[in-house]
């Protein structure tokens, strides 16, 4: 019983994704408030087109930034998508809070993961996280926006889909792509 135990115990050391151990520091504290704070700021900021039925969300450029940086911008982009989404003008803040962060999540999480693999480029990698980030965006918050507002369900997923497609196929992209050029080159001096 205690040898069952202790080899329990030894698998809990190691609780990260894939088996990595999670190391929380001072560099990953600063990314996820960073990364949460400049969220709510552009949604707040850029709230006439981040809540409508073409909802451009600027803020979503910093979801890809996972592939880059891991999960301090996962958890930022969750935590800022939450304190925006207070001021939402959908019939449940609520739910507009919860599943709406909950997307930023899984939709970071999952492009951070297809970030990683080695397919022919690290670029196609990430252009196929960016396209997976906006596909979980626009089903979920599409699906419970239409469910919200009563209204036909092609009509969210083509505005969030439009929007996404602009702000994290696009502008994410291109910030992954600007963020691994400065960080490959503070790395190398």
């Amino acid at each position: 019983m205690a040898g069952e135990w202790a080899s329990t115990r030894s698998a809990l050391k190691t609780p990260g994704v894939g088996g990595e151990k999670v190391k929380f520091d001072s560099r990953d504290l600063a990314l996820t408030a960073v990364s949460a704070s400049l969220y709510a700021v552009l949604v707040l900021v850029l709230s006439s087109i981040s809540f409508e039925l073409i909802q451009v969300r600027v803020a979503d450029a910093l979801i890809p930034l996972s592939m880059v940086f891991g999960w301090p911008i996962a958890v930022g982009v969750t935590v800022g998508g939450a304190i925006a989404n207070v001021v939402s003008p959908m019939p449940s803040v609520i739910t507009d809070v919860t599943l709406g962060s909950l997307a930023n999540f899984i939709a970071s999480t999952i492009a951070w993961k297809i970030g990683l693999l080695k397919l022919r480029s690290r670029g196609l990698s990430e252009f196929l996280g960016c396209l997976a980030a906006t596909a979980i965006v626009t089903f979920i918050v599409g699906t419970y926006l239409a469910i919200l507002t009563e209204m036909e369900l092609w009509i969210w997923w083509l505005g969030i889909g439009v929007g996404s497609i602009f702000s994290i196929n696009i502008l994410g992209y291109m910030l992954v792509q600007v963020m691994k050029r400065l960080t490959r080159k503070t790395n190398v001096t």
